[in-house]
């Protein structure tokens, strides 16, 4: 049976944004859909107005937003299996509840303020970084949450965090017909040698870049057998990791980044680059990790 992809909803436009993302998703993957809304609302019943029945307002107003949600995943696509869930306890502690034998987790961006359309809400980046599952944090313009530009964005860290995120982006690009472009970046030494010329320096550029060519062919070379339809182009981009990475987002439907879940850990974990991406990403961003 398909593992159901499981969507935090709250009602908020960015909650919204995330089921029709999800819907689409869904329908591409020939996937159930689970809607979730977890909240703590027992905590905030004496704020709310008391209706007279059985349920507290905080659970109709709860059950209200899924009801809604759900309706709006039928219209989207009624060939869409559509169910929906209220949990009365902490969003993130619901959320990661559901996400330990689903195909992805997926929340929206839920920025506040100014910056909204920026920097990203605590209930997501926690579930983020600390899910056992692909999450997937619904961001960025329309053109590139509908799927229009046909390009999925692998980023390609250490080794170590390898196969899960590399197979991962194979299969979207696979379910979307799209191209899959495997990027990793490089970087000259900040303080060269002293004495070297200004060919010897370009020589030794060279060398990394050819490193991080190096590396992406290995990354690639794991599952690349498997996936032989799926047309593929590398890119080795001299810059920071996280600039680069926003940098190619603009024009990418997806963006693929690995993340190393260890066991010993329960915190979180996201490195600088998951965080960056996550924050400013101009495409929906899934971080699949990798347990070690």
């Amino acid at each position: 049976m398909a593992l159901p992809l499981v969507v935090g909803v709250d009602g908020s436009e960015s909650s919204l944004q995330a089921v029709d993302w999800a819907v689409d998703e869904a329908a591409r993957h020939e996937l159930p859909l689970h809607l979730v809304h977890a909240s703590r609302w027992e905590r905030y019943e004496e704020h709310l107005p008391s209706f007279g029945t059985d349920r507290s307002a905080g659970q109709i107003t709860a059950e209200n937003i899924v009801a809604a949600c759900a309706e709006r995943a039928a219209l989207r696509n009624p060939d869409v299996k559509v169910s929906a869930e209220v949990l009365a306890e902490d969003t993130v502690l619901g959320l990661l509840g559901q996400g330990r034998e689903v195909f992805a987790v997926v929340t929206g961006s839920r920025g506040r303020g100014a910056l909204a359309e920026t920097l990203l809400g605590s209930v997501s980046l926690a579930v983020a970084a600390r899910a056992v599952s692909p999450v997937v944090v619904v961001r960025g313009g329309e053109k590139n949450r509908a799927g229009a530009l046909r390009r999925v964005v692998l980023a390609v860290g250490d080794l170590v965090e390898g196969s899960a995120a590399v197979r991962f982006a194979f299969r979207e690009a696979r379910a979307r017909n799209a191209a899959l472009h495997a990027v990793r970046s490089w970087r000259r030494p900040a303080h060269p040698h002293a004495g070297q010329s200004p060919l010897e320096r370009e020589a030794n550029g060279l060398i990394y870049e050819e490193q991080a060519a190096s590396v992406l062919s290995e990354v690639l070379g794991q599952v690349r057998h498997e996936h032989d339809d799926v047309t593929v182009h590398r890119e080795v981009i001299e810059g920071p990791a996280h600039r680069v990475l926003l940098d190619v987002s603009e024009q990418a439907d997806l963006l693929v980044v690995g993340a190393l879940r260890r066991r010993d850990h329960t915190g979180l974990q996201l490195g600088r680059v998951s965080h960056a991406v996550l924050h400013r990403s101009a495409c929906p961003v899934v971080i699949v990790p990798q347990q070690v």
